[in-house]
């Protein structure tokens, strides 16, 4: 079966380094569109960072210029390397997969991903 796993999350200060791996499974993950989203308590989980299969590569505006996200296909592992941490970056952070093609809007939308992993979580403190 599809499984997703994150792994490298912590608690870091305001300016600190974090780098996050998700290691796939059950699917052939060369096909499948990947991606990081978060949450932070009492908000709605948003988008951070999509990579397709070509490696083409989507941010939102809040983390560009400080987060790149990066694929291994030949490890079927996706990572996510965050610096300039602030601490409107905590978060619970998920690892999330789809193979559908989606219009360039839709790429950071939640409800567009089929497969999820259970989260780790990131704290940046001032």
């Amino acid at each position: 079966q599809v499984q997703l796993v994150e792994s490298g999350g912590g608690s870091v200060q305001a300016g600190g380094s974090l780098r996050l791996s998700c290691v796939a499974s059950g699917f052939t993950y060369s096909r499948y569109r990947m991606g990081w989203f978060r949450q932070a308590p009492g908000k709605e989980r948003e988008g951070v960072a999509v990579i397709d299969s070509d490696d083409r590569k989507t941010y939102v505006d809040s983390v560009k210029g400080r987060f790149t996200i990066s694929q291994d296909n030949a490890g079927n592992t996706l990572y996510l390397q965050m610096n300039n941490l602030k601490p409107e970056d905590t978060a619970m952070y998920y690892c999330a997969a789809d193979y559908r093609a989606l219009p360039y809007l839709d790429r950071l939308t939640t409800r567009y991903y089929m497969y999820w992993g259970q989260g780790t979580q990131v704290t940046v403190s001032t």
